[in-house]
């Protein structure tokens, strides 16, 4: 059954990607609408299972490796205030009108901070795509959109990890920044000093692809220790990524792992988050549904604009970074079940929630091409 699946994920992935490019949106959209066309919600021809789950997961972790492949430590180095500002843009603002939400929908204050910080947080999976799509990656906004989603990331999580300690979540402060403080500290002392010399030692054995294989082990460790420390894997894989594009073995990597990831693992991720979508029981909700979906996309679009605009950035890139940092992905969904085990979210709010998450992913790559096509910026299609 999974062997049937991939082959109806991959050809219909391709071809809704390619005809999104043609209507000229990003093919990503395509990809993510298609799965709601083959998911359970319309023509039921895939379902969402453990393997095709586990797929997902490698795909959206090389999808970030490969981002880390791509970014110049340079030009990282340079957009390190625009990054932090527009982070901490986009934080603030879905925070604290989503804390208001939360009161007018009398919900209690713990219950209203968390929808905030659930508002908060941010994905660019989605966005990496998108950006790879319109040749921007390598830019200066594509460069500040990376760096924000990793303070973005960070500052959420502890700050979820504050609100569990007062609202009766078996949760140690101390703790949880610790362990983060120890995976940053250590992941960038690795990736400055081991990854180099274990890629040099690897690449001299006498079996064939040893760099790649190497390259993978150490995209995988990274994203394992991420995840087990409490920050996202897909952080991990971004930083061991951002590690060997320093190293002389950048540019063989990055060719095959970009082959292997967008031959299979890559149109799984896209087309599995339309696959899981449930519309059972959306209509008696559909007027939160659309209060809460505008309110997610305006907050984190403004916020975050304000914030590149505040670092230099002019008005079309500023509101194309904070279009970039719209879609919450996986990040919120993770944030949603801690919610909703701590019964700090109901269940009805919570289907809500995962509504709303599908629709800021989606409307992020055609709001990316809107500001950034207003640039001028020359576009390529990676379908």
């Amino acid at each position: 059954m999974l062997i049937l699946q991939l082959a109806i994920i991959l050809i219909a992935s391709k071809i809704a990607g390619s005809l999104s490019v043609r209507l000229g949106q990003p093919s990503v959209l395509g990809k993510l609408l298609i799965g709601i066309v083959l998911g359970p919600s319309v023509l039921g021809l895939v379902s969402e299972t453990e393997s095709l789950a586990e797929f997902s997961q490698i795909g959206v972790i090389l999808l970030m490796f490969i981002a880390g492949l791509e970014t110049d430590i340079d030009e990282f180095k340079r957009t390190g205030k625009a990054s932090t500002f527009v982070g901490f843009g986009g934080i603030i603002v879905p925070l604290l009108l989503g804390y208001v939400a939360g009161i007018i929908l009398n919900l209690s204050t713990f219950e209203s901070w968390f929808l905030g910080l659930l508002l908060s947080a941010t994905s660019v999976s989605i966005s990496v795509q998108a950006l790879k799509e319109m040749d921007r990656l390598k830019t200066p906004e594509g460069t500040t959109i990376l760096g924000a989603a990793v303070i973005d990331d960070v500052v959420v999580i502890i700050a979820l990890a504050f609100l569990m300690s007062f609202s009766g979540g078996d949760v140690n402060l101390t703790t949880v920044i610790l362990k983060k403080v120890i995976f940053f500290a250590g992941a960038i002392l690795v990736g400055w000093k081991v990854v180099p010399w274990f890629m040099g030692k690897f690449a001299n054995f006498k079996v064939s692809e040893t760099v790649i294989s190497s390259a993978l082990v150490i995209c995988f460790v990274f994203a394992y220790l991420a995840e087990y420390t409490g920050v996202a894997a897909i952080i991990g894989a971004y930083i061991a990524g951002v590690a060997i594009s320093v190293t002389k073995y950048k540019h063989e990597v990055f060719e095959k792992v970009e082959t292997i990831s967008y031959s299979i693992f890559v149109p799984v991720f896209f087309t599995l988050i339309g696959i899981s979508a449930e519309f059972g029981g959306i209509g008696q909700n559909i007027g939160l549904i659309i209060i809460l979906s505008i309110l997610a996309i305006l907050t984190k679009l403004i916020g975050a604009a304000i914030g590149a605009k505040a670092a230099g950035f002019g008005w079309n890139s500023s509101l194309g970074i904070g279009a970039a940092m719209v879609s919450r992905g996986e990040v919120a969904l993770i944030i949603a079940a801690i919610g909703l085990e701590a019964k700090l979210l109901t269940q009805d709010i919570f289907a809500v929630l995962v509504i709303v998450i599908l629709v800021t992913t989606i409307v992020t790559p055609p709001m990316m091409k809107l500001f950034f096509k207003s640039n001028g910026q020359k576009e390529k299609s990676v379908a």
